[in-house]
């Protein structure tokens, strides 16, 4: 895929079906209940009726996708760890033995690791979207090049569409990641993006030393000064300053607004993905659905700045989509209540009316 055929495939979004928003609300507004008592858990239903068109929006069939990358800047020392522990991780997802496999699993929801480029040879049991073994330091020039980002947003948009027409049909996905020092380049885009500074951007990670966070905020500023991205240009900033990991995240939340599927976003680092896909295609937005108030600092600057609201401040930050995932039974819960409680009309109540 070119520049170009995604610039005009983006084109090919809808809006949301307002008339399915409606039908979704008058049917809360029916149930026997205080109007609007389960708050986000009743916004986030009627915005799956927008986004699907239905008033009832089946949403039992779902994976959670965990995009994982190694990042070059790494070498600055900006983790605790080295990139080995990338490798590590996506065999242990593969091996379906992670902290998201876990939760998952209590949730109903598959697994699907993706290789969207580590070092060594490819991971048996992950879907391979390989661009190559790791972006390159980008406090030494650009991370990638714009032809590397078209193709891990392509590769983002077509794992949605191969999710939807698998044979289990998945109604609904959750988004994951994994890959050493991905709190830097997600720091280092939204940093650019929002126009903040670096520091109010930066956190530890996965813990950070104070000398650590020294030289992580240096590295993201090194990075912004040699490559001057463009905030106006988010394939500029996800080239000089992101991973594969973001890339293929923001394809994803890309591919579910143009599959009409819900995207659940998880923390921080899938934030910052999900804000390049909203700012490439505004209207993408429709498909973007929080879960949690990750405890990095800019995480709430984040979901402000995407108008999204989180079901869950747990101050996690763990990643690999377990916040996605965590939020998942709370969409059950209100999917139950919606196709399952009595009517005012069935149980003899008056309707309640809004009084403001």
């Amino acid at each position: 895929m070119t520049e170009h055929e995604l610039k005009t495939l983006l084109s090919t979004v809808t809006p949301p079906d307002e008339t399915a928003r409606a039908a979704a609300h008058a049917h809360w507004a029916a149930l026997a209940k205080p109007l609007g008592g389960l708050g986000l858990l009743e916004t986030m239903v009627e915005d799956a009726a927008a986004l699907t068109g239905t008033e009832t929006p089946a949403l039992t069939r779902r994976a959670v996708l965990v995009l994982c990358a190694d990042n070059g800047m790494v070498a600055q020392g900006v983790s605790q760890t080295d990139a080995s522990v990338t490798r590590a991780v996506l065999q242990n997802l593969a091996a379906r033995r992670t902290s998201v496999c876990r939760m998952a699993a209590a949730a109903h929801c598959t697994v699907v690791p993706v290789d969207m480029g580590i070092a060594g040879a490819p991971v048996p049991g992950a879907v391979n979207c390989r661009i190559a073994p790791g972006t390159a330091d980008f406090t030494l020039g650009p991370a990638m090049t714009r032809t590397q980002v078209v193709q891990a947003i392509a590769h983002g948009i077509e794992l949605v569409r191969a999710q939807k027409r698998a044979p289990a049909g998945i109604q609904m996905l959750a988004t994951g990641e994994m890959g050493i020092g991905n709190t830097t380049t997600s720091s280092a885009v939204a940093s650019v993006l929002l126009n903040q500074p670096v520091q109010a951007m930066t956190g530890r990670g996965a813990g950070l030393s104070d000398a650590g966070l020294r030289r992580k905020l240096a590295a993201i500023e090194r990075g912004i000064a040699v490559n001057h991205p463009d905030a106006a240009d988010p394939l500029g900033v996800l080239a000089a300053l992101g991973g594969f990991d973001i890339a293929g995240l923001c394809g994803v939340f890309l591919g579910g607004a143009l599959e009409n599927l819900p995207i659940v976003m998880d923390g921080f680092i899938s934030g910052v993905a999900a804000l390049c896909a909203v700012r490439l295609c505004p209207a993408a937005g429709k498909a973007v659905f929080a879960s949690h108030a990750s405890s990095e600092p800019a995480a709430r600057l984040v979901l402000d700045a995407l108008d999204k609201k989180p079901l869950i401040t747990a101050d996690l930050h763990l990643g690999e989509g377990t916040g996605a995932v965590a939020s998942l039974p709370l969409w059950d819960m209100a999917l139950a209540v919606y196709n399952g409680c009595y009517s005012f009309a069935e149980g003899g109540i008056t309707p309640y009316t809004p009084q403001c």
